[in-house]
């Protein structure tokens, strides 16, 4: 299928390590310029290396703490003009109410609820001067799930499928698609954290991480590809009248009603 992507240009935040770094390889197999962002300016020009040799493309990296004053400014300022934000900056901490204190509670939402709100607010606009434009948001199904050991991902990917929709159910006035994206665990270094934590909470022993792993559909987190597969059609003009909802890609554990 052609998606018609060759020669766009595509801002990924979060893009160093995990999903992030899965979709700038994917948007690069496409053809597409990338901006890239992340905090390791070490892994980014790593990946740029990698990315142009590979693919060919145009890769610019801002190696930049998103939650510091300025950051999101310099970040587009430097990525030029865009033709789709890909907000992807952000770890929530797993826990519950009383595991997570008010520092680290504030900390998460920083990166990834204001990130995500900042950058589309500085974003926009441009995207809506040059005639348009794509902005997805990769939220997780925390937000659908409520689980109470992930409290606070479930607050704030609530809050972003909120912002998503709202924003998203207009935006095509401005010839601008919003759409979220809600992954299950995904088979990255994070998911596993996560779950040895998980393991330790309902199994008293974070090395029994791997029974967990066995509860997931097909035994198994979601391959990185089988996420980012669906950003590269979401992003396309083959999703054209896609804008102010949530795709959801978790083999179904949302409506298992619990993220383990």
């Amino acid at each position: 299928m052609d998606l018609q992507l060759v020669g766009k240009k595509v801002l990924i935040t979060g893009a160093s390590q995990g999903i992030g770094e899965g979709l700038a390889h994917a948007f690069a197999a496409e053809g597409c310029a990338l901006h890239l962002t992340a905090r390791s300016e070490d892994k980014l020009n790593l990946m740029r290396k990698e990315i142009v040799g590979a693919h060919g493309v145009s890769v610019s990296v801002t190696a930049i703490d998103m939650t510091t004053e300025g950051a999101c400014e310099r970040i587009v300022e430097e990525a030029g003009d865009i033709d789709i934000l890909v907000n992807n900056a952000g770890v929530i901490p797993s826990g519950s109410l009383f595991d997570i204190t008010p520092g680290q509670w504030r900390d998460g939402w920083a990166l990834k609820g204001f990130g995500y709100a900042d950058m589309i607010r500085l974003v926009y606009p441009r995207m809506k001067a040059r005639g348009g434009g794509v902005i997805l948001n990769n939220i997780g199904n925390g937000g659908e799930v409520c689980d109470p050991n992930y409290i606070e991902g479930a607050a704030g990917n609530a809050a972003i499928m909120a912002m998503t929709r709202a924003l998203g159910g207009a935006s095509l006035d401005d010839n601008i698609r919003v759409v979220g994206v809600n992954p299950g665990p995904v088979d990255t270094t994070r998911i596993y954290n996560m779950l040895r934590k998980f393991a330790e909470i309902k199994l008293g022993d974070a090395a029994r991480y791997d029974e967990l792993v066995e509860r997931y559909p097909l035994k198994r987190p979601a391959k990185v590809h089988e996420i980012t597969d669906l950003f590269l059609f979401l992003a396309s003009f083959r999703s054209g009248y896609t804008s102010g909802t949530i795709v959801t890609v978790d083999g179904g554990i949302a409506s298992r009603r619990a993220v383990v």
